[in-house]
């Protein structure tokens, strides 16, 4: 069990090890939550509004100017299609 000191400020040090195993970086996010006297720390993932909003924007310009694939009845009828296109791009080299 490793132990933890609260310091100035209510800062707190993570032991290496457990960092290590919770694959925690600097700059990591982690949610903090209080279960009566208990305290659980989540690492958790943010993300960028602009970039996803961004994203969007491009799927939707597709969209609207055609630049989409016709639906597949199957994954393998997919990937089918994916080695015809290959196949394709390679003769017009």
């Amino acid at each position: 069990m490793a132990l933890v000191k609260v310091k100035e400020k209510y800062q707190l040090t993570l032991p290496a090890d457990i960092r290590k195993k919770a694959d925690l970086n600097v700059g990591d996010v982690l949610e903090a939550k209080v279960q009566g006297k208990k305290i659980t720390l989540a690492p958790k993932v943010l993300v960028d509004r602009e970039f996803i909003e961004k994203r969007l924007a491009e799927a939707e310009e597709d969209l609207r100017k055609g630049r989409v694939s016709r639906p597949y009845t199957s994954a393998k009828a997919f990937i089918r299609a994916l080695h015809r296109e290959a196949k394709r791009l390679k003769k017009t080299r």
